[in-house]
């Protein structure tokens, strides 16, 4: 295959902000789209050529005929659909693919079979990969549903079949419940996936959630990139990824690596992908889904294991064998990513738009950031809340614990609820700091959280009324002496 010299980059914020970085690396120009709402991204800024696609913002990302169009129009060899929006839309790489435009990511069957929750996992019980009991096929009837939830035992848990991100998700403890639960979550998975499929399976409850970060070239090479224990959840979405889990047993964790790469080599998969999983309190083993695309929580993986997920997909896209061999790989350290969030911990969490009157990162050693924000900027109520993630890095967990508090004491932002003071709790709670998680921790902890007391804006804003005030009568003192 060919090399790439122009991506167009079929996102937004700091996913899209990220690859245009990676492309500059590669020596690659990069072509950004944006909405209507969008045009003071920097991510617009950054790019070496910039479109804006008018109309609804939210479909602006979405109507990939058009967004393919533009690609072939500005002389663009692929796009990179980055997370969220387009990038487990089958049609759209297939789309891609039959008008000579590299999609890159993997092939569009594989997304399609992964984007099917029941085929998928029917696909992985197949070969080998232990799976929760429950259904293979869709439940559209609230009587059998039931009854095969009856005879799986409650706690169920009830899945939109075609979806992720915690939608048309809904946890059923007892018979008496479960048509409220199934309404609700077939009409969610009607609302945000256009399909209201869901599908039956047993609860586990309190597990971890560990997922294994997968990269395979076209050449059958398929090598895992380490773990992320992704168990601290808010209504079954991430909210804190770390690389790799600081209480997993090295047998399980090398089940997990097994489990994953032999799958996805029987399945000749391509690019980077996430095998997801769920591990009881006697470490068995439940696979959950895969995620064909890149992770928002893909920078702790980069961050210990030394290796730029995003370069290497691009790469894998223009048809390269991977450079290096699975023993020469060398995980160093622990790695925490916290996703700051515009939303109100005081007020059920409700997403925060607005404008950001002041934006004060953390910094120094083993501190990244990746965001979009800056001061002035607007959050737009048309997307998801995520302002940026802050990912701290260190040799031992303890260190990575402790970096992490005087990072999220650092990072300041201003004009806009966020969701720092939440983090600042979590990394002083002795659970957390023991590497004690749970997808429940959230749930137990949440009440026993003091968020208004954490919450250090107002004496940020003292220090910046008081240094606001020095400094005037400095300036006025200085005028007088001269007068």
């Amino acid at each position: 295959m060919k090399k790439i010299s122009k991506v167009l980059v079929a996102n937004r914020g700091e996913i899209a902000l990220r690859i245009v970085r990676a492309c500059k690396e590669l020596e690659i120009k990069s072509v950004v789209i944006f909405s209507e709402v969008d045009v003071d991204g920097i991510w617009v800024r950054k790019a070496d050529e910039c479109y804006p696609i008018m109309g609804d913002p939210l479909q602006a990302y979405l109507d990939y005929e058009r967004i393919i169009s533009l690609a072939i129009k500005a002389d663009c060899d692929a796009i990179h659909p980055g997370y969220g929006f387009l990038s487990e839309n089958a049609d759209f790489a297939k789309e891609c693919e039959e008008r000579g435009v590299i999609f890159i990511g993997p092939k569009p069957e594989h997304i399609a079979l992964f984007g099917d929750k029941m085929a998928s996992k029917v696909a992985m019980k197949a070969i080998g990969v232990p799976v929760l009991e429950g259904t293979d096929e869709p439940i559209v009837d609230k009587k059998e549903g039931a009854k095969i939830a009856a005879e799986i035992g409650f706690p169920v848990i009830i899945k939109a079949a075609f979806g992720g991100g915690g939608r048309g998700m809904r946890i059923v403890k007892s018979a008496k419940l479960f048509n409220e639960m199934f309404d609700s979550a077939t009409n969610e998975a009607e609302k945000y996936f256009g399909n209201g499929d869901v599908f039956i399976e047993k609860y586990v409850e309190n597990p971890r959630h560990i997922e294994v970060q997968i990269i395979a070239d076209k050449y059958g090479n398929v090598l895992h990139l380490g773990d992320r224990d992704c168990s601290i959840q808010r209504r079954h979405q991430k909210v804190i990824e770390i690389a790799p889990s600081p209480r997993l047993s090295e047998d399980a964790r090398k089940e997990l690596y097994r489990i994953s790469t032999k799958a996805m080599f029987k399945l000749g998969y391509e690019s980077v992908g996430t095998v997801e999983f769920l591990v009881d309190d006697k470490d068995n083993i439940y696979f959950i889904e895969m995620n064909t695309r890149v992770q928002v929580e893909h920078p702790v993986t980069e961050i210990i294991s030394g290796i730029d997920i995003i370069q290497r997909m691009i790469e894998i896209a223009e048809g390269d064998k991977l450079k290096f061999l699975q023993e020469e790989i060398r995980f160093r350290g622990y790695a925490i990513e916290f996703r700051i969030n515009a939303e109100n911990p005081q007020n059920n969490f409700m997403p925060s738009a607005g404008t950001i009157t002041n934006y004060i990162t953390a910094g120094g050693p083993g501190v990244r950031i990746d965001s979009s924000a800056y001061t002035g900027y607007t959050i737009p109520p048309n997307y998801d809340s995520m302002v940026g993630k802050l990912i701290v890095w260190a040799l031992d967990w303890e260190g990575a614990v402790k970096k992490a508090k005087r990072a999220l004491d650092e990072f300041y932002i201003e004009g806009i609820p966020t969701n720092i003071p939440l983090h600042r709790e979590i990394v002083r709670d002795s659970d957390f700091i023991s590497g004690n998680l749970t997808t429940g921790y959230l749930d137990t902890k949440m009440e026993l959280f003091n968020l208004k007391a954490v919450d250090s804006l107002a004496q940020e804003d003292k220090k910046v009324s008081y240094l606001t005030s020095m400094i005037n009568k400095i300036k006025e003192y200085k005028i007088n002496i001269r007068n």
